[in-house]
């Protein structure tokens, strides 16, 4: 195995699905102080034996001891899985940001694979895919009971050949049949653009190798005739990355030094602290320069607007958590995916392994995120007409590590949204973007909208037409009701040299 593969299965993943973490340094020989369950394990033995001598149809060794492998971790958490020679290749691909295919993160729901979130600019997000859209077939092949390793091995293929899913959309009737043309997905982790008014908007949609030394240089460009007044971070659907790209990039707009996140969990080495310095976010990466040399200084004074949904998961809720900790930033949107757990890749041979959870992170506060998530300082509907992507969240997974510190009851996505009307897809970061102009509100210091009208009746608000001119006889009878009601609070802040400061009527 090549040096720079070692090098990058190394690497600490926290993606939301298929995420890969460091091995931190767990070995056979570190449970040499638990005897082995003998009695156990011969148990195992006899069925082995008795499978392999009398099972209707020969199998090898090989497939027995892999599927028993795969069958001690179905009642694990969610996260922790056998990686077979496929699983473990394809590691080294994601960490890099480029593999084949059709550019879709997915997870699993009765079954059957869910898209979590299209990869940006990829085959699937131009032919019309959806976060959470359901492939019940693939080719014409049911998707029902497949594992979702056998269905992107189904998925995968060589670039310029197609492939038919059959899509179960929410609130349509009928399935959704798409035909896509697979190619070769290069992941941009890194856009940014300047909006008018001097606000930079930068958005990360995966934390990759490349990812903090691509978000300097995309700063410098941003700041290279003068500072914005004001700066704009999306992380929304961004499912996660590497531990170094989260603390790197969390480096960039926060003080040195400062504490950035830290892990808990049964052996010495998962319990560590990482700070906003190069040895902590260039652990594998020494051999070359650092990332954040040449970062302008106004990345560190700006004000900052950081957007989430529920689709950003792990890193990047690491990151929004972070600067919501420290104060750096306001963090505006949806309540995040709740991932506040950490895998580390044990390799079983030169290219399988398996991915165990070994601890939880937690943000500079002491927050546990695992199942609650991020929640935002300003809540925002991902559009006008409500929320657009209902995805279930880490509390939505069967198995899922608890979080003692959270309270009993998760209000879940689907819970959530139950209730608003059907809103459209939008572009992240263009003009039709409902958050991001509530950032941009924000930043500006005007009121900041949670939704539009139309969500607002389907709540069974008043719209603005029931209430803009009441009668006379009614204003007398609610003058005293209105004196006494609690009232709406709207977050106003102003733009300052110093930051966002609030304004208070």
């Amino acid at each position: 195995m090549g040096t720079r593969r070692v090098r990058s299965f190394g690497l600490v993943f926290l993606g939301a699905v298929g995420g890969i973490l460091v091995s931190l340094g767990i070995s056979a020989l570190a449970q040499r102080a638990e005897p082995l369950p003998l009695k156990e394990l011969q148990q195992f033995a006899n069925v082995f034996s008795a499978i392999k001598a009398s099972y209707v149809e020969p199998l090898t060794d090989e497939k027995l001891i892999n599927d028993a492998i795969k069958g001690m971790f179905d009642d694990l958490d969610p996260h922790s899985a056998y990686l077979d020679a496929e699983a473990f290749k394809e590691m080294e691909a994601i960490t890099q940001g480029g593999f084949g295919g059709l550019g879709i993160e997915i997870g699993s729901e009765d079954g059957m694979p869910k898209v979590i979130a299209p990869i940006e600019d990829t085959p699937a997000a131009r032919a019309g895919i959806l976060a959470g859209d359901l492939i019940t077939h693939i080719d014409g092949k049911p998707t029902k009971g497949m594992t979702l390793n056998e269905a992107i091995k189904l998925m995968r293929g060589e670039p310029k050949t197609s492939i038919v899913l059959t899509i179960k959309r929410a609130d349509h009737d009928k399935p959704i049949v798409v035909k896509i043309v697979r190619d070769l997905i290069k992941v941009r982790s890194v856009r940014s653009k300047m909006l008018e008014n001097d606000i930079a908007y930068v958005r990360v949609a995966q934390f990759q190798e490349r990812t903090t030394s691509d978000l300097v240089n995309q700063l410098k460009k941003l700041g290279q005739n003068k500072p914005p007044k004001g700066l704009v971070l999306d992380l929304r659907n961004d499912p996660g990355g590497l531990l170094d790209a989260a603390i790197g990039v969390s480096s960039v707009f926060l003080q040195p030094n400062v504490l950035v996140v830290s892990t808990k969990g049964r052996i010495p080495s998962a319990n560590r602290e990482y700070y906003a310095k190069r040895s902590d976010y260039m652990r594998y990466f020494s051999a070359g320069g650092d990332p954040l040399s040449g970062t302008p200084e106004w990345t560190r004074t700006v004000p900052m607007v950081v957007l989430v949904n529920v689709g950003s998961a792990s890193a990047s809720e690491i990151v929004a958590g972070a600067l919501q900790d420290h104060g750096r930033a306001k963090v505006l949107g949806n309540r995040t995916f709740g991932k506040g757990s950490v895998q580390s890749v044990l390799p079983l041979g030169e290219d399988t392994g398996i991915k165990l959870t070994t601890a939880r992170y937690y943000t500079p506060k002491g927050r546990s995120i695992q199942v609650t998530g991020v929640e935002p300082d300003i809540l925002v509907d991902d559009t006008a007409q409500g929320n657009l992507f209902r995805l279930p969240r880490e509390a939505d997974l069967a198995h899922h590590l608890e979080n003692s510190m959270a309270a009993p009851e998760v209000v879940t996505q689907a819970e959530e949204d139950s209730d608003q009307p059907e809103p459209k897809m939008f572009e992240f970061g263009g003009a039709d973007d409902f958050q991001l102009q509530q950032a941009i509100n924000l930043l500006e210091g005007r009121p900041v909208q949670k939704s539009g009208p139309r969500a607002a009746i389907a709540k069974g608000e008043p719209s603005a037409a029931q209430t803009a001119q009441p009668t006379a006889e009614a204003e007398k009878k609610n003058d005293g009701a209105r004196d006494n009601a609690p009232k709406e609070r709207v977050e106003r802040y102003r733009l300052t040299p110093d930051g966002l400061v609030p304004v208070h009527e």
